[in-house]
């Protein structure tokens, strides 16, 4: 009950067009989405799906690089040159 609330209560505190330039705003971060003018619903829904899968992938690569860091600082002097670059970018 609460939940149905509180959807109705934030459908009025967000406009249509802040939905808009926020679709059209993910659009122009999201180059790989295509700009499509179907129906509205469901061309803001994908955009939101895509936007969804590409953070998850983001969020992949950046577990595989900290990874790939952890791997390369536990093989390297951890008093060399190549090591203290790494701690500077993680810092």
């Amino acid at each position: 009950m609460s939940s149905t609330r509180w959807r109705e209560s934030s459908r009025t505190n967000i406009s249509e067009e802040q939905i808009t330039q926020l679709l059209s705003t993910l659009r122009q971060l999201l180059p790989e989405i295509p700009h499509s003018h179907s129906h509205k619903a469901s061309s803001a829904a994908k955009v939101l799906k895509q936007t969804c899968n590409y953070i998850k992938t983001l969020h992949r690569e950046v577990d595989d690089l900290s990874d790939r860091l952890s791997q390369l600082l536990a093989t390297i002097d951890a008093d060399s040159a190549e090591a203290a670059i790494i701690r500077s970018l993680l810092i």
